[in-house]
């Protein structure tokens, strides 16, 4: 059976394209309901738009307007977001890119459906900065590899959920930051579908 996929991004979508890609292909069988993005500018809104894929602009900001403590904002958001995802009835919520930590408002809804994608080898270099970090530590202490790895979100732990597929990206001698960064996107892509697919038990 055909898996239903939601997406969240909040830039390019490169990853989201992969996925598209992937299902125009016949690699992954499934379809992507929907786009969710938190800023206006991602171009992953243009990607869904270009495939005739629904896509919603979400923001993060009229939540943390009516809530003065942070974390309520957050809560608010997360059970908004929710809601409306609920309604795809998704097998799996894909967060490609998505720049926002989720709170038990929003994952306890979708247990065992939410996976991301993390730019570095389970373990290592956790945040927003892992390629910029592992290419730090290449040139201040010799660092051989890094990779990528996808994983399960059950919880608030920052790219430390169980993991669903990883694969190492070594860092050659002639390579630069942007030849590195290059390389871990070619890899992401390959390894999201796959892990999307075993996931959702699509051949």
């Amino acid at each position: 059976m055909t898996g239903r996929l939601v997406v969240l991004a909040s830039g390019s979508g490169s990853n989201l394209q992969a996925l598209i890609d992937a299902i125009a292909g016949g690699r992954l069988d499934a379809s992507i309901e929907a786009v969710y993005v938190n800023r206006r500018s991602a171009y992953a809104r243009e990607r869904a738009d270009d495939h005739g894929i629904p896509q919603n602009f979400v923001p993060l900001g009229p939540f943390r307007d009516a809530y003065a403590e942070p974390r309520k904002a957050r809560e608010a958001y997360d059970t908004a977001l929710a809601g409306r995802i609920a309604e795809h009835r998704p097998d799996a919520i894909v967060l490609a890119g998505w720049m926002h930590i989720f709170t038990s408002a929003f994952l306890d809804q979708f247990a065992g459906k939410v996976i991301n994608l993390h730019p570095a080898l389970p373990g290592t270099f956790p945040g927003a900065n892992a390629i910029d970090d592992a290419w730090a530590a290449h040139q201040t202490s010799g660092l051989e590899r890094t990779g990528v790895m996808i994983h399960l979100v059950p919880d608030e732990g920052l790219d430390d959920g169980p993991v669903l597929a990883s694969a190492a990206v070594p860092i050659r001698s002639d390579d630069t930051r942007e030849s590195l960064e290059q390389r871990i996107h070619d890899l992401e892509h390959e390894l999201l579908v796959s892990a999307v697919a075993d996931l959702i038990g699509a051949p």
